[in-house]
């Protein structure tokens, strides 16, 4: 075998120029992750800042937890460890709630944001918030974002055991629910609490939700009353009943997937009055669709890119929940 000549420093050089070269490449080139953290929200949340660049406080209690979050200057909360609630915690305006860790959050209750604007929720472990008590609550409120938080309770109980895990109404706007993971429930996500408040929820109630993971979830994913919600990028798998527009809501139901799920989009149940529904780009897989009335929402008022659905299920599992900020 021929021996080659050991290389000079010129060649040396030559080569670990180069080879810098292909690793910035393959470091420019190399897609970031769906699941990768937005740093702002996408959708009708837009430009939702909570607490911004303020300094942060920890805290590992509810009494601390509870005076942290009053007021309505901006402020960044971060929450070490899970802490039990017994009802609700108020969340002031211009605030960003934070967990510090994947497991990090409360438990048998929720916060409520009512009457408030520009707040962040993320990383947050929120489980079995017993009734009357959402995991959250936002009630007559606007700017809002719900990120990468693990919401989930339990199907072994009544149905009315827990409240909702993420309720919106009184009119709230502007709401973004994204990269969530929301298990092991009855009663998921509602949007308008009621179809006698046309009155304050009519032309609000404009929420976006993308990349969550709804497993397990017997339905409302979402139920939408009176409002306009773009439904983009969701696995849902376990579901009775999954999207349903109901009195006059417009939704539009884009790039998801359904797995063992019964009804994947409804627009005629449980009130006087249908829904509308536009569906394009989804993988039903076997689930139903009741959609009665095709709707005007068409085209989001909003720039997004919607992945398709045959990637939704690797983004979604690998990049939904806590942990992954």
């Amino acid at each position: 075998m021929r021996t080659l000549p050991p290389r000079t420093h010129a060649q040396r050089s030559v080569l670990a120029a180069g080879a810098a070269v292909l690793a910035t490449v393959a470091v420019l080139t190399l897609p970031q992750s769906a699941g990768a953290a937005e740093t702002s929200p996408i959708g009708f949340g837009a430009g939702t800042t909570g607490g911004g660049s303020a300094t942060a406080v920890t805290v590992s209690s509810l009494d601390a937890f509870r005076t942290a979050v009053t007021g309505n200057t901006a402020k960044v909360v971060k929450v070490n460890g899970l802490i039990s609630l017994s009802g609700q915690v108020d969340i002031g305006s211009n605030t960003t709630v934070l967990g510090v860790a994947s497991s990090s959050g409360f438990t048998g209750g929720g916060l409520r944001l009512k009457n408030v604007t520009n707040v962040v929720v993320r990383n947050l472990n929120i489980s079995k918030p017993l009734a009357p008590a959402d995991g959250v609550t936002v009630q007559a409120s606007t700017k809002v974002w719900i990120d990468h938080n693990s919401f989930s309770a339990d199907r072994t109980h009544d149905k009315d055991y827990y409240d909702g895990l993420l309720d919106i109404n009184h009119g709230s706007d502007n709401v973004t629910v994204s990269w969530n993971t929301f298990k092991d429930h009855f009663k998921g996500s509602l949007v308008g609490h009621s179809d006698n408040n046309a009155s304050e929820d009519t032309g609000h109630l404009k929420v976006t939700y993308h990349h969550n993971h709804f497993s397990n979830v017997y339905s409302r994913i979402p139920s939408l009353r009176f409002g306009t919600g773009h439904f983009y990028d969701n696995y849902v798998e376990g579901a009775d009943t999954a999207v349903h527009s109901r009195m006059g809501a417009q939704v539009l139901v884009e790039n998801n997937v359904f797995r063992a799920t019964k009804i994947a989009v409804t627009t005629n149940r449980s009130s006087d009055v249908d829904g509308f529904a536009n569906l394009r780009g989804n993988d039903l897989g076997g689930a139903a669709t009741e959609v009665s009335q095709v709707g005007t929402f068409t085209t989001a008022p909003y720039s997004y890119t919607a992945e398709p659905a045959s990637s939704v299920v690797a983004s979604v599992t690998s990049g939904a929940g806590t942990g992954k900020l």
